[in-house]
């Protein structure tokens, strides 16, 4: 439940209320005799028409959202057994923003069809659309994320390997070996939600890129936080903390010819409440002026 969820709504938070609500209503529906013949089905089915509910509704405030908006991120050391879910590249940080330019219904027959292999008949259902209905709008969708859908790096190993070059680059501070490996049309996403300084747009290719990464690393180095590699959306990435909580998780997009295509960049505090205590970032940096 939690898994389709939150790849709706691509927030920690507003999943875990959807599958509160879900279960009340389920418990409540058996409570007054209500049977279900499948229950993974119906729980499903419950869970999903909730998550388009709240994705309409989130539209409206993620509309006057403060520069980029970015998914609460996933880390592979969270320890809840409520929030794991299979780590593919369709939970990606950038997947997920792909995601955000399909309409509630359309997204929720594009997952239910391309990842949890639902028949149209059964799609249907849960939309309360016809089929034929159901495969126009999957059609959309598909052609829509195909044409924005990113490439990844389909081995593990080289993922790996190329998160440790990046990680000891990034602590260097070194711009030539940052830019080595990114990709010339990197594109770098900072969300801070006007709650901490983050980038209000995106930056642009392997250069720029590499120094603002080089700048970023220096001034954790600067400022004594911790930098850790950590598995974000079943991708790459890196968890920054201070001495009070954890200030922001950087997750990267490996595309297939080996280089880093987009670097996703998660420090609005309250997109981090569920990964534990949050520090202050804004104290941090006042701290080093």
């Amino acid at each position: 439940m939690f898994s389709v969820a939150y790849r709706m709504l691509g927030s920690v938070s507003e999943a875990e209320d959807v599958v509160q609500e879900a279960f009340l209503r389920m418990h409540h529906a058996s409570e007054s005799g209500t049977r279900a013949d499948n229950p993974e089905a119906y729980a499903t089915t419950v869970t999903t028409r909730l998550a388009i509910d709240a994705l309409r509704s989130a539209r409206l405030r993620r509309e006057r959202y403060v520069g980029p908006w970015l998914p609460e991120p996933l880390l592979a050391v969270d320890d809840d057994p409520a929030r794991r879910v299979e780590e593919t590249e369709t939970l990606s940080t950038a997947f997920l923003v792909v995601l955000e330019t399909l309409s509630p219904v359309e997204r929720a027959v594009f997952l239910l069809r391309e990842v949890f292999g639902y028949g149209y008949d059964e799609i249907a259902a849960v939309v309360e659309r016809s089929e034929a209905n159901c495969r126009q709008l999957m059609a959309r969708a598909r052609k829509h994320i195909d044409e924005r859908r990113p490439r990844f790096e389909p081995s593990r190993d080289r993922r790996d390997e190329l998160a440790r070059s990046f990680f000891a680059a990034l602590n260097d501070g070194d711009v030539g070996a940052l830019e080595r490996l990114l990709a010339e049309d990197v594109v770098f996403h900072g969300d801070g939600g006007g709650k901490t300084a983050a980038v209000r747009h995106p930056l642009v290719g392997a250069l720029q890129v590499a120094r603002f990464l080089a700048g970023l690393g220096r001034t954790g180095a600067a400022m004594g936080l911790l930098i850790e590699p950590v598995t974000v959306n079943g991708q790459p990435g890196i968890r920054v903390a201070g001495d009070d909580g954890v200030l922001g998780v950087l997750s990267l997009t490996i595309a297939d010819d080996g280089r880093i295509a987009g670097v996703h960049n998660q420090i609005n505090p309250d997109k981090l409440q569920h990964l534990g205590p949050v520090g202050d970032l804004n104290a941090h940096l006042a701290g080093r002026g």
